[in-house]
């Protein structure tokens, strides 16, 4: 199965219905990048009517981990994927449609590889920046996967 925006965002329906119900929606993704992006709405909000930080961090997430998933689904080995560890900086007022880009799908890809030449687990840190309809930047999101063959 090629992944593709309309099944990753089918997947976050049946898989995973809190981000879907917050608005969290994949726009594109391909080998080296992923973007996603949220709106802030009352369903969101946090009480300071901004964009509550965990509906960013859901996004900023998925944003890494699609690519992680693509580059698995490419490599046709059965691999397990877990977040190791995460960081968060949140720089301006989350408001309007909040974007979150990742471009490390090449670093997904070397170390997938790498997990499955020497079969041990392996972990690797990427980076998704949020920001919002005027391209400021309000959110950066550092995520470390582990990745194994089963």
């Amino acid at each position: 199965m090629k992944i593709s925006v309309s099944k990753l965002n089918k997947f976050l329906f049946f898989k995973l219905p809190s981000a879907f119900l917050c608005g969290v929606r994949v726009k594109e993704i391909d080998n080296t990048k992923c973007v996603v992006t949220v709106k802030h709405r009352w369903i969101n909000q946090n009480p300071f009517n901004s964009m509550y930080f965990a509906v960013q961090a859901m996004a900023a997430e998925l944003s890494t981990g699609a690519l992680v998933m693509n580059h698995i689904e490419i490599s046709g080995k059965k691999i397990s994927m877990l977040v190791a560890n995460n960081k968060g900086n949140f720089t301006k007022k989350a408001t309007g449609r909040i974007t979150f880009v990742c471009n490390d799908g090449q670093l997904a890809e070397k170390t997938i590889q790498e997990a499955i030449a020497t079969g041990e687990g392996q972990t690797f840190w990427m980076k998704s920046i949020g920001t919002d309809e005027k391209g400021i930047q309000v959110s950066e999101m550092d995520f470390e996967w582990s990745v194994r063959t089963k």
